[in-house]
């Protein structure tokens, strides 16, 4: 009971001073502030051709052309079938194929990957990740992440917040029904071994900004184990008072079935796993398994696999190989 009460002290003493809204980062304020800083925004996008465009296009307009916050909007195109990388190149983007970037590394899988290759393949001191398939897009959500790394040289890592409804076939909101992996999993593991990190509403949210001195250092877990992931590596490597989170409003983006979410459920235990056994916390006999047996609603059955695997730091990488 004693560290419980000392975890919930400890985030209540962070939270205050380290979560805003998007609303306390106004641009031209950001601009005075951003001096020599270059800013990149990575989107990996794989089959989001109705969404990375508009994404694309608002902060060009926003954040290039009207106020020059952010100096690089690159897309990493994730094996997409469909014109995702068309759009998103028409729209103003800098486009690259995931395969393409540190192509003498044998190819994995992947958003985490995507991200890495993104990491890799961009060029700013900031770098910003933001989802392709988001339907709710404004330019705050880059000015809002960036805005307490601009202001603050102690910062390291800002994570976005949000309310995120389910929208279902209706198409009418449900307040609070998204983030259903986050709530059934991401955040019972993180209370149970990381209760640092559990002022963070949003643990498993793909926007979030960070420096590049600071993700360079960490490995990346190639699957959606990767949100987990960075969160844990980066208080280890940080600290708790170095990380922040920022309100941005709310967020709607295309829901996956509860089969894929039964595999993102999957893979972000097994990255939870690995970070436990990676800190002597847990030992085991052998490895857990990294199967799922699916059941269809018809009584069929699918075998999939849920393991996860990882990029060490990027820094290790271009340690080894600088071209």
């Amino acid at each position: 009971m004693k560290t419980d009460v000392r975890a919930l002290s400890r985030v209540q003493e962070w939270y205050g001073p380290h979560s805003s809204t998007a609303a306390e980062w106004p641009v031209d304020a950001l601009l005075l502030a951003k001096g020599t800083t270059t800013v990149s925004v990575v989107l990996p996008a794989r089959d989001e051709e109705s969404t990375v465009g508009d994404i694309v296009t608002v902060i060009r307009r926003e954040l290039v052309e009207r106020a020059p916050l952010v100096d690089e909007i690159l897309v990493v195109d994730s094996n997409s079938t469909d014109a995702t990388a068309e759009r998103a190149r028409a729209a103003g983007a800098r486009v690259v194929a995931q395969n393409d970037v540190l192509s003498h590394l044998p190819p994995l899988t992947g958003k985490g990957e995507a991200l890495w290759k993104g990491l890799a393949a961009s060029s700013g001191d900031v770098v910003v990740f933001v989802d392709a398939d988001l339907r709710s897009f404004g330019a705050h959500y880059v000015s809002g992440l960036v805005g307490p790394l601009l202001a603050d040289a102690d910062l390291h890592f800002v994570k976005a917040t949000y309310e995120r409804p389910y929208i279902g076939a209706d198409g009418v909101p449900q307040r609070g029904g998204g983030g259903r992996v986050t709530e059934l999993v991401a955040r019972p593991l993180i209370n149970l071994f990381w209760p640092e990190l559990a002022g963070f509403a949003q643990p498993l949210g793909g926007e979030y900004a960070a420096r590049r001195s600071v993700l360079e250092q960490v490995p990346f877990v190639t699957e959606y184990g990767v949100e987990f992931g960075l969160l844990v590596d980066l208080l280890d490597l940080v600290g708790l008072d170095a990380m922040a989170q920022v309100d941005l409003g709310h967020r709607t983006h295309t829901h996956q079935d509860m089969a894929a979410l039964g595999r993102m459920a999957g893979q972000i235990m097994l990255t939870a796993w690995s970070r436990l056994e990676g800190q002597g916390r847990v030992m085991a006999s052998e490895p857990p398994a990294h199967t799922l047996l699916q059941w269809g609603l018809d009584g069929d059955a699918d075998l999939v696999d849920v393991a996860v695997a990882e990029r060490p730091p990027l820094a290790s990488v271009l340690e080894e190989d600088p071209a």
